[in-house]
């Protein structure tokens, strides 16, 4: 479910549990793509069939396919009216603790850590985890700095 907050609601939020998004499955199509775009045509991704016999007995998402669904994960996990520019800062640390197989469903869970205000907005710290349902654990555990802009 969307939080929607207002510029000036954004100082509160550290601390704040943001909740997870809904699931996406995550496609052999998407995979496909994924290893066009990024020129990774790794068998263990793209060949289906050769991936049967590999060890996670399916092809599985690139990482940084996964780590990418942290995008339009967050945009459903918060909005923020009355912003000029929002801007994807980028990453403090992120693991890929297990692979996604294509088929599955993936979600993601967020926590804004930290809330500090710079020139001109505020950059939110958040600690975001990627989940694999049904999975012992997740796919991705990383920190994303955001940035919003007056």
């Amino acid at each position: 479910m969307t939080r929607t907050i207002t510029y000036d609601q954004l100082a509160e939020l550290a601390g704040t549990d943001l909740g997870h998004s809904g699931y996406r499955t995550v496609t052999q199509d998407q995979v496909n793509l994924f290893a066009d775009a990024t020129d990774d045509h790794q068998w263990i991704h793209v060949d289906p069939e050769r991936a049967k016999t590999g060890p996670f007995g399916a092809p599985i998402a690139h990482g940084f396919l996964t780590l990418a669904l942290a995008i339009p994960f967050w945009t459903e996990l918060l909005e923020v009216k009355g912003v000029s520019t929002k801007v994807n800062y980028g990453l403090d640390r992120v693991r890929f603790p297990a692979p996604v197989t294509v088929g599955s469903r993936v979600r993601m869970r967020a926590t804004v850590a930290d809330v500090a205000e710079i020139r001109g907005g505020y950059q939110l710290t958040v600690d975001q985890t990627i989940e694999i349902e049904g999975g012992a654990k997740p796919a991705v555990v990383a920190r994303g700095l955001y940035r919003f802009y007056a």
